[in-house]
């Protein structure tokens, strides 16, 4: 057992001295209440600190507590043990120490480590010729940090020696919510070993690919025994096939098919048929060269949804990832990298992107003591905590440091000079802000757009005080909409976080090479031979800028002139600029097939942008405006009692419908929004909902009900949310209050956990010292009035209007043929030259494509 001056020292120090068992005993009698066995349920963490991203691999080590299960790093633990008073903690740390060289100079031959014993999430390999490990565990005890090494089964208590033994075995408390990850699960297949492969001269070509016994094109599996391409029934993926590979199996007994589109230097979907499952084939990389195909150069899709142009695709994934460059790695202060949780990458880029806005440095890493001193008790359940982590691991340095020079001398020594980045895992970021979204919960691949107007819905509902950081991006546009029989004029207003601008594919600078390149392709598939190398289609962004300020047809418009439907004539323009301006180039669309295609453009963006030109001007002399009539609501007779019995009861929407939608390429909550809020009329009614309200900040969020269990509308805008800084509900503060606790705790507390009663009760026990607080509270109480003087006078929308004038500072850029699918790159300038963030690669940049970006962040020039 050591005291404190031997627990930041080597293990057996000075500092350590030996106790008999029974002082163990008796030193953790008054403990004994509060240390728990993990039950089926609780999450264990013991791979990363809720506040930090220390870990058992960090010198400090990481400290678990045996009653929460939390688990904090050195920085932190102290401050968990003031908020709860929870004493018992297992310390845990793994030793990184080069491996003993034998005479020769070389390391001693391998042999099992029994050393490791700790089921972590880490990025260590723990076969290297270079070094070995060696896993260390102890129980803490505060305030005087007495130490106990384990195990220990003579000298502790039975109760700890088993919540012991479950903490160390438990698994990853993330492992549940990764139900797409195949790579732990899959059993190899029993014929992977002994396959036999004809030698019948079958060479598969990269595209082009087609079902050997019908026409189909999609859903296409690869026999490894006889080369023949087939297509799957629906049940292999949920897309559609004629079951053709498994007629062929049925016929010739030739056990496994890989699905063609998902192969990767990393694997690709395999089925063994025999079987009836997925399986691994360890040798693939073998059989798939035995009919030409080599697997480390290839880029598959995640769900292999026709993506039959790999080879083409190359040329974009090198010069957006700037391949074939040698690029000098940056460390430091905002060069921090997020390590890929297996396509994460859309969500990596756009933090990126946000945390080098000087707004959201401040409202979190700026407020780090304060966010972090008023979480509740579960740190890992708080947005603003884990946005604060996130922002202070990316923006610290403390987790970018480059090697040390005896390293990189080793490394050339070698001829290996590649210094390793490790960068953060935003597991523990993930897991919260896509808690109950069924797409961004998931392991697929998803659009970066759609998620940064989640995570601003995630800000606006969870601001801190009166900051709000996402108020950098809010704008007003104002829509002009034309009756085309009377020729008078409605304005509105509404708010928006983003620039939608169209790709205009007509005005392309080099049609004449398009032309000739969509004939050859033409040509080669239908004679089934490799496709030609992609031609780019080159837009003036001027065009684009053009083509978003021109008017779209309304075929719908209700004229409240005619009290009918009418044509109408509609055009958007910005009724004030935003500090940040956000650019999406609408890339992507759809075939006539339903299937998600993408534009493969190359636009000129400036670096410096003037959109000065598309200010608003309001009712303009000789217009006159529609008279303010609201449509009235008309629902077909046969459907009002669905409609009726939709709004009471959610559970019954229509699933088929929802999945006719989800099929054509639209989140899957927008499709339950849609054929909710449309009464279950059917896919098509639905679908034109989808189409009115695909642009709203809140499509893809989650199907809210008042009355069941949900906060509000699930029509609801991000910008009409609730903040922190609102008055808390009084029946809540009343509740409080008749359990006898004062109102202005029980106003702060309900601030500090955005009205949640459960989590402000916890605040309250876990803030004894709330007297103490005075300039919170009355920092507080300041926020509170303010909002009681806004609601009696009604300000309007939240911007920051100002010049037009912007220049570039960052951008994302897309690889691959459709959001889901491909990979995210975020490229930001910094401190005068340009940054590619490529997960955790983090170098200078030498040729940023900013051409060929998806989402572009603009910063106004003071005027």
């Amino acid at each position: 057992m050591q005291r404190r001056g031997a627990l930041f020292s080597m293990p057996g120090g000075s500092g350590s001295r030996k106790m008999a068992a029974g002082d163990i005993g008796e030193l953790l009698v008054p403990h004994m209440p509060t240390i728990r066995v993990p039950r089926s349920g609780d999450r264990v963490y013991k791979n990363e600190c809720a506040f930090s991203y220390d870990s058992p691999n960090s010198e400090g080590g990481l400290y678990v507590c045996m009653n929460t299960f939390l688990a904090f790093g050195r920085e932190h633990v102290e401050r968990h043990f003031r908020k709860t008073g929870q004493s018992v903690y297992m310390h845990l740390k793994r030793h990184v120490r080069e491996k003993v060289r034998g005479a020769s100079g070389g390391a001693l031959p391998k042999r099992r480590n029994s050393k490791i014993f700790l089921d972590l999430d880490t990025d260590d390999d723990l076969n290297s010729d270079d070094y070995e490990y060696e896993d260390e565990a102890k129980l803490v005890i505060f305030p005087d940090h007495y130490e106990i090494a384990l195990p220990n089964i003579e000298e502790l208590p039975a109760l700890v020696t088993i919540a012991c033994d479950a903490v160390l075995s438990s698994k990853s408390p993330y492992r549940k919510q990764d139900p797409d990850t195949w790579e732990n699960e899959l059993p190899v297949s029993k014929y992977a070993n002994n396959l036999t492969q004809l030698d019948n001269g079958v060479r598969i070509p990269p595209s082009g690919w087609k079902c050997a016994r019908c026409d189909l094109r999609e859903n296409l599996w690869l026999n490894l025994t006889d080369g023949s391409v087939l297509c799957g029934k629906w049940f292999f993926d949920s897309s559609g096939g004629n079951g053709h590979a498994l007629e062929h199996y049925r016929d010739m007994g030739y056990p496994l098919a890989v699905k063609l589109g998902t192969i990767t230097p990393d694997g690709a979907d395999v089925y063994s048929f025999q079987e009836e499952e997925p399986v691994l084939d360890p040798h693939l990389a073998k059989h798939l060269a035995h009919f030409g195909i080599d697997m480390l150069h290839m880029h598959g899709t995640e769900n292999g949804l026709r993506d039959n142009d790999i080879k083409p695709r190359v040329s974009e994934w090198e010069v957006i990832q700037e391949s074939g460059t040698k690029l000098k790695p940056m460390y430091g202060p905002g060069y921090t990298g997020l390590k890929n949780l297996g396509n994460s990458c859309y969500l990596s880029s756009v933090m990126q992107a946000v945390f080098s806005i000087p707004e959201f440095q401040r409202a979190y890493v700026g407020n780090l003591p304060r966010i972090f001193d008023y979480s509740p008790l579960d740190p890992t359940q708080d947005f603003n905590t884990q946005m604060t982590k996130l922002g202070h691991g990316l923006l610290s340095g403390q987790y970018s440091k480059p090697p040390v020079k005896s390293e990189l001398i080793e490394q050339v020594m070698k001829e290996e000079h590649k210094p390793q980045q490790n960068g953060i895992s935003p597991r523990m970021f993930k897991a919260f802000v896509s808690k109950s979204h069924p797409e961004f919960s998931s392991n697929r691949q998803q659009d970066a757009q759609e998620f940064f107007l989640h995570l601003v819905n995630l800000v606006e509902r969870n601001r801190i005080g009166s900051e709000n950081p996402s108020d950098v991006f809010r704008f007003l546009v104002e829509e002009r909409i034309q009756c085309c029989q009377t020729r008078k004029v409605r304005y509105t207003e509404r708010v928006d976080y983003l620039m939608q601008l169209p790709v205009a594919m007509e005005a392309a600078t080099n049609k004449d090479e398009l032309i000739a390149y969509e004939l050859t392709r033409r040509e080669a598939e239908a004679n089934r031979r490799p496709l030609p190398e992609l031609v780019r289609a080159k837009i003036p962004f001027s065009a684009c800028l053009q083509a978003f300020s021109e008017p779209d047809n309304v075929d719908d418009f209700w004229s409240s002139a005619l009290q009918a439907k009418s044509a109408g004539v509609k055009t958007s323009r910005f009724a004030s600029f935003p500090e940040y301006l956000v650019v999406q180039i609408k890339k992507f669309t759809f075939g006539l097939d339903w299937v998600p295609k993408k534009f493969d453009v190359s636009i000129d963006m400036p670096d410096l942008l003037d959109i000065s030109h598309l200010r608003a001007r309001g009712l303009q002399p000789g217009e006159e405006e529609l008279p303010d009539i609201s449509p009235p609501i008309v629902i077909p007779d046969d459907s009002k009692d669905r409609l009726m019995n939709q709004l009471i009861d959610p559970s019954d929407i229509d699933e088929s419908s929802v999945m006719q939608l989800a099929e054509m390429g639209f989140p899957l909550e927008a499709c339950r929004k849609a054929v909710y809020f449309t009464g279950n009329m059917g896919a098509e009614v639905a679908f034109n909902w989808i189409i009115v309200h695909m642009e709203e900040p809140d499509f893809a969020e989650p199907l809210t009900i008042p009355g069941y269990g949900g906060a509000a509308s699930a029509g609801a805008s991000v910008f009409g949310a609730t903040g922190l800084d609102n008055q808390p509900p009084e029946e809540i503060v009343a509740i409080i209050t008749s359990m006898g606790f004062q109102r202005n705790q029980a106003v702060q507390a309900l601030r500090a956990t955005n009205n949640n009663l459960e989590r402000a009760l916890d605040w309250i026990f876990s803030h004894p010292e709330f007297e103490e607080d005075s300039d919170f509270v009355i920092e507080m109480e300041n926020n509170a009035n303010a909002n009681i003087i806004s609601e009696a006078k009604p300000e309007g929308p939240r911007v920051k209007d100002g010049s037009g004038m912007y220049e570039l500072f960052a951008f994302i850029s897309h690889m691959g043929t459709s959001t889901m699918s491909g990979h995210y790159v975020c490229h930001i300038k910094k401190e005068g030259r340009w940054v590619i963030y490529n997960d955790h690669k983090v170098c200078a940049s030498e040729r940023p494509p900013k051409d060929l970006g998806y989402l572009y962040f603009y910063r106004r020039i003071p005027s």
